[in-house]
């Protein structure tokens, strides 16, 4: 028994004339109930996480082997204040700073932006508005 004949037999489940019957339209109104495989189906969030976890492991890995590559001891000066630090941390700690403020940035810029959004909202009375 074919899928075809046996969704068939599912209440609800495509129309399918008898074999031996020739409606007229019946085979092309079959070709639209069942598409056909695409062989294309979306990602699901596992595998999208699956990726994640991979890019990020790669991303580490590469970060393993920068540390280690510069280990070199180097002098740090920060208003007034001086230490001595690994070469490769000092550059990681100056990537997450830099990081942090281009974080911080684009916070305030949505925050600005949702701001501005409820208050247009609030001006024509949309949604939110309290009316």
């Amino acid at each position: 028994m074919s899928f075809q004949e046996d969704a068939a037999r599912i209440p609800g489940g495509p129309a399918r004339p008898e074999p031996g019957s020739s409606e007229p339209g019946s085979s092309e109104r079959q070709e639209r109930a069942i598409p056909p495989a695409s062989g294309h189906d979306r990602p699901t969030r596992t595998a999208a996480l699956w990726v994640a976890v991979a890019v990020g492991l790669v991303v580490l890995v590469m970060l393993i082997v920068f540390f280690v590559q510069n280990q070199d001891m180097i002098t740090v000066r920060f208003f007034g204040l001086e230490g001595t630090l690994a070469l490769g941390t000092t550059l990681f700690i100056a990537a997450v700073g830099g990081g942090v403020l281009v974080a911080l940035a684009g916070g305030a810029r949505i925050l600005q932006l949702r701001i501005a959004n409820h208050r247009r909202k609030k001006a024509v009375g949309g949604p939110g508005g309290g009316h």
